[in-house]
């Protein structure tokens, strides 16, 4: 469950979510930070792939201020039907994954968590359209603002370019 603060939200910095064990965390802890946004589930058939290129990306580029941002998420063929504590142990034991991962939301529909919906006005327009499938992701400047949204089936390794190119901007 992520909460929306009480003013249009601009950045991503506007927001409050839930960590795994249902700790608020404010967002704004990962100002100028780059931030790679996704929504996973652990028996897609994207799972293995995306965790083990997303754990890739992490290490080499974590020092540089890359963050991975996972969100669990059931909406999608029933794939994540565990609850935060076997998700976590999931990834953390069979990916051996370093980044955080945070609480079982829903991204599309009413109940869609405000910051997917925030997630999903996007920049251009387009992005106002639903989440298609589990590891839709979302690449987050320094400054907080998206920047790019990629399709489920787009490798986290196909990222690399863009990701070093964001690292390598200042910001404000």
């Amino acid at each position: 469950m992520t909460s929306q603060p009480t003013e249009n939200p601009k950045k991503i910095y506007d927001f409050t979510v839930k960590d795994a064990k249902g700790n608020d965390v404010d967002l704004s802890v990962y100002k100028g930070k780059v931030l790679l946004i996704i929504n996973v589930a652990s028996k897609c058939g994207l799972t293995n792939s995306n965790y083990t290129e997303l754990n890739q990306l992490y290490q080499q580029y974590k020092d540089q201020g890359l963050e991975v941002v996972a969100f669990p998420c059931n909406q999608f063929g029933d794939e994540e039907p565990g609850s935060n504590e076997e998700i976590e142990e999931f990834v953390c034991t069979r990916f051996k994954s370093e980044f955080p991962i945070f609480d079982k939301i829903e991204v599309n529909g009413d109940n869609a968590a405000p910051l997917y919906k925030f997630l999903k006005l996007g920049k251009w327009g387009f992005f106002g359209d639903d989440i298609q499938w589990n590891f839709t992701k979302f690449l987050v400047d320094r400054d907080g603002k998206v920047s790019d949204r990629y399709y489920p089936t787009t490798s986290p390794l196909s990222l690399e370019h863009d990701i070093k190119k964001l690292l390598a901007e200042s910001h404000e």
